[in-house]
């Protein structure tokens, strides 16, 4: 019997924990954060294979991919030897850094994600650390006042020291947001790519060029399009796009503007809370307006670019333009010869490159690429300008020195960059603008 004057250790009826069990598990993901020398904060790297299989998983829906058949093998790689002679006849450029050829190998869409995470992989680190200080500079401004606060708003009986929290979190966020943006963003992209250069971004030194056979098909299909006319273009564009970024010089100077422009992130409030207006918490219309901005990728992505990346995109537009239109010109060159069905697969092939989703057009904003068709268009003019004037001679000098990459006023203006490489130009000099009402001055007579 139960002495209810003097109540054993089961009598006993403390203050109940409004917030039951969950108290030991806040515990637990805490001293995950805070726990010194230990836990997440000291991953020190991403784990890119969780971001290889996120990416694999966005990239196939989740669905389990048949592998590629054999024979669909053998058709691309017969495919790929008369791609390789045309483009290497064509532009003149060595493809094969080897020299025993460049082969193209169909995957799936989770292959082709998980290889294109290994690729990005030094773009991805530079991104995050970017946006990694951003977010741990706001972490750093707190005051001690800001961090009691928060630790006022955490469950009884955690006993954390929030200091340590936030510095384990500082360490933390950098490796997370690696594999997050890893795994989502080539995760989109692999939605829809159909080979290694969908983006005309570098990768690592090799002879083997990505194509995913499927989607290609399913392409063909939506569109009724030949079969072997689209695998060939296919082919011609991969390895055209390959035979211009696998010129050591030209992969180096893309590669280093791509990587200042992923590290030079940086929160801007003042732009910020100018971009936003002044906002009226009791107008409904001002706050629908404040959800619609800042639910806009464009436009937060807007409010987070530097001085710096802005100085970049110009310089980025004009190669990637540069290249854009020089493949559009080889692809041209070779197909109106090879590919039976060529107007159709080229209007269908262009057309999807520029009406691409919100999704991956923000991917490509990201890594401060802007594939629109006025930039694509101004690439081709570029090039058909340099064609007309000079010839294949002169197509030939654009990719033979980093020097001779046009610049932005040059890509407006064939001409002058004829001139300024040595090769000519019949196409006269701009006019100087303003006031040029002016007499040259006499010189003394030093006779």
């Amino acid at each position: 019997m139960l002495n209810v004057n003097n109540p054993g250790p089961f009598d006993e009826d403390p203050e109940p924990n409004p917030f039951g069990d969950m108290t030991e598990g806040l515990n637990q993901i805490f001293q995950m954060f805070g726990a010194a020398g230990g836990g997440l904060g000291a991953l020190g790297g991403a784990n890119w294979e969780n971001a290889r299989q996120a990416a694999g998983a966005i990239a196939s829906a989740g669905t389990s991919e048949a592998n590629v058949d054999p024979i669909v093998r053998m058709e691309f790689e017969q495919l790929a030897r008369v791609a390789e002679l045309q483009v290497a006849q064509v532009t003149g450029l060595r493809l094969s850094r080897s020299g025993l050829g460049v082969t193209v190998s169909p995957v799936t869409r989770t292959q082709w994600a998980a290889a294109t995470v290994d690729a990005y992989r030094p773009l991805f680190e530079k991104l995050a650390s970017s946006l990694g200080r951003m977010m741990t500079a706001q972490l750093d401004d707190l005051s001690s006042d800001e961090m009691d606060e928060m630790s006022s708003m955490m469950p009884p009986g955690l006993g954390i020291d929030m200091s340590a929290i936030v510095a384990g979190m500082s360490s933390f966020i950098g490796p997370m947001m690696m594999v997050t943006m890893a795994g989502s963003t080539v995760g989109q992209l692999g939605t829809r790519a159909f080979g290694s250069y969908d983006l005309p971004i570098t990768r690592p030194p090799s002879d083997d060029i990505l194509v995913v056979a499927t989607a290609i098909d399913g392409f063909g299909a939506d569109w009724s399009l030949p079969v072997a006319d689209l695998r060939l273009y296919t082919c011609i564009y991969e390895m055209a796009h390959h035979a211009v970024l696998s010129q050591p010089h030209i992969r180096a100077r893309l590669a280093d503007l791509l990587a200042q422009h992923a590290d030079g992130f940086e929160a801007n409030a003042a732009a910020l809370e100018d971009s936003l207006g002044p906002i009226d918490f009791d107008d409904p219309g001002s706050m629908e307006k404040l959800q619609s901005s800042l639910g806009n990728p464009d436009f937060m992505l807007s409010a987070i670019r530097s001085d710096l990346q802005r100085q970049l995109l110009p310089q980025i537009d004009t190669l990637v333009s540069c290249i854009e239109g020089y493949v559009d010109w080889v692809v041209d060159t070779i197909g109106t010869r090879l590919v039976g069905a060529y107007p159709m697969v080229s209007e269908a092939f262009r057309r999807r490159r520029v009406e691409t989703d919100e999704a991956s057009r923000f991917v490509e904003h990201l890594f401060g690429l802007e594939l629109t068709q006025p930039k694509i268009d101004q690439g081709a003019e570029f090039i058909d300008g340099v064609f007309s004037r000079g010839g294949a001679e002169a197509l030939a000098a654009l990719w033979s020195d980093v020097e001779h990459l046009p610049t932005p006023n040059e890509l407006k203006a064939p001409g002058l960059w004829l001139a300024r490489v040595g090769i000519g130009g019949d196409e006269p000099l701009p006019e100087l603008e303003g006031d040029t009402d002016f007499e040259i001055p006499d010189f003394p007579d030093l006779s």
